[in-house]
């Protein structure tokens, strides 16, 4: 039992680091966004680019996650970027 345990939780903790690689990629494609919209003018906020977003977030969700939790997950996500977007764009230089 100990050896399927320990060999699931370091499947686990691969797959983790995965994930952080892929949330950090996510946030520098969102920063890059930012300033290409800082360029055109545009403001950072777009609520009709999020609510696209979270739609193809709830219908790529083949569970088991639920999708309330998911949609939360991806939701702290936007505002951490968007949070990011601000300071960069405040002078806080590149982060």
């Amino acid at each position: 039992m100990t050896d399927d345990l320990d060999s699931l939780r370091s499947e686990i903790d691969a797959l983790d680091r995965e994930i952080v690689g892929l949330l950090n990629r996510r946030a520098r494609l969102g920063l890059e966004a930012g300033r290409t919209k800082k360029r055109n003018g545009r403001p950072i906020a777009d609520s009709d680019r999020e609510r696209e977003v979270l739609v193809r977030v709830a219908m790529a969700n083949e569970g088991p996650l639920p999708q309330d939790s998911l949609l939360s997950l991806y939701r702290q996500l936007i505002d951490t970027i968007k949070r990011l977007e601000e300071i960069e764009q405040a002078g806080g230089g590149p982060v």
